[in-house]
C-alpha cells in the first residue's frame, strides 16, 4: 500500500491521469491525498470531480479556494469570473450530488505526523488547534442553513486570528489561512494580494511557513495553492503546486520515502 499525495489538479483531468498511470495507482491497495483546487481553470473539472468522487475511501482531498468558489458560485454567493471553466459541473445532471460531496470535504486531514491543507495554517496555530478550528468550518458548510455561512464567508476582513472571534468573522479567518494564506506576518497578520515568489514578499511580511516559532512546525505539512513557490521539499513542508495549470508540472509524492513523480503539463487544455 502506498499513499500518493498530489498538488493542484484544477480540472486538468489528462494530466491527472496519466500521473496515476506512472505510479501505477490501484485505489484497492493505494491512497491519494489531494491538497484541494480539484476544479477549475483546466478544462475538465467535471471530469475530475466524478472520478475523485468515484474513489471513495481511497481518495482524501481537502478544500481549497477554487472549490469553494464553484460551491458559492453555484449557490449565488460568488460571482462568475473570466477565466472560470466551472459551466459543465453547473449544468450537469449530477451537479447537486457532485456539489454536496464536494461541500462535505475536510477542511484539513491529519494522520502519521502530516497535516494535509490547501494553502497552510498562521503561525500561532498548533496542529491540533488547526484541526479543531477547521471542523468549525466543516459544521458550517454541512449544515442545512450553509447558504448563510456562504454568504458570508468571503472577504479578507479581519487580517488576523484573535482567540476571542465569534461568528462569521471567526470563521472566515479560517477559511482564509487553510485556503488562501500565501504571505503572512511574524505575529500572523495575512497579506492577500501578492502571488509571486518568495522574493516578492511585501516589506513585512515572509511566506507563512517561514515565521520563525511556527506552532506547526511538529508536523509535515503537505500543501498546494502557490505555484509559483513550485515543488518544495523540506523536513516539515511538503508544497506540492508545482503549477500544472500553467504548463508546467502535476506532482506526485509518495509517503513516506519522498519518492517525487511528475508529469509535463504544456500540452494540458486549459484556458
Amino acid at each position: 500500500m502506498s499513499t500518493y499525495a498530489i498538488g493542484d489538479i484544477q480540472g486538468c483531468f489528462d494530466s491527472f491521469h496519466r500521473l496515476l498511470d506512472l505510479v501505477r495507482f490501484d485505489p484497492q491497495r493505494d491512497r491519494l491525498w489531494l491538497v484541494g483546487d480539484l476544479v477549475n481553470r483546466g478544462a475538465h473539472s467535471l471530469e475530475t470531480l466524478r472520478f475523485v468522487k468515484g474513489l471513495g475511501d481511497a481518495a482524501v482531498t481537502v478544500l481549497g479556494n477554487h472549490d469553494l468558489h464553484l460551491v458559492m458560485l453555484a449557490e449565488g454567493h460568488s460571482k462568475k469570473r473570466a477565466d472560470d471553466t466551472l459551466d459543465a459541473v453547473l449544468a450537469a445532471p449530477d451537479r447537486d450530488e457532485l456539489l454536496a460531496w464536494l461541500r462535505h470535504r475536510p477542511m484539513m486531514h491529519v494522520e502519521d505526523g502530516y497535516a494535509l491543507v490547501h494553502a497552510g495554517l498562521l503561525p500561532q496555530w498548533s496542529v491540533a488547534q488547526a484541526r479543531a478550528l477547521a471542523g468549525e468550518v466543516e459544521v458550517a458548510l454541512r449544515a442545512e442553513d450553509y447558504g448563510e455561512f456562504l454568504a458570508h464567508m468571503w472577504g479578507s476582513e479581519p487580517p488576523s486570528w484573535r482567540d476571542e472571534l465569534t461568528g462569521w468573522a471567526r470563521l472566515r479567518v479560517i477559511v482564509n489561512a487553510m485556503t488562501r494564506m500565501r504571505f503572512c506576518s511574524t505575529d500572523g497578520v495575512m497579506e492577500f494580494k501578492a502571488k509571486g515568489e518568495v522574493s516578492d514578499a511585501p516589506e513585512g511580511f515572509l511566506p507563512w511557513f517561514a515565521v520563525p516559532g511556527r506552532r506547526s512546525a511538529d508536523h509535515v505539512l503537505v500543501t498546494g495553492h502557490w505555484s509559483a513557490l513550485g515543488l518544495k521539499i523540506e523536513p516539515n513542508l511538503l508544497a506540492l503546486d508545482s503549477g500544472c495549470l500553467w504548463g508546467r508540472h502535476l506532482t506526485a509524492l509518495r509517503l513516506p520515502g519522498r519518492k517525487v513523480f511528475q508529469v509535463d503539463c504544456s500540452g494540458e487544455d486549459v484556458t
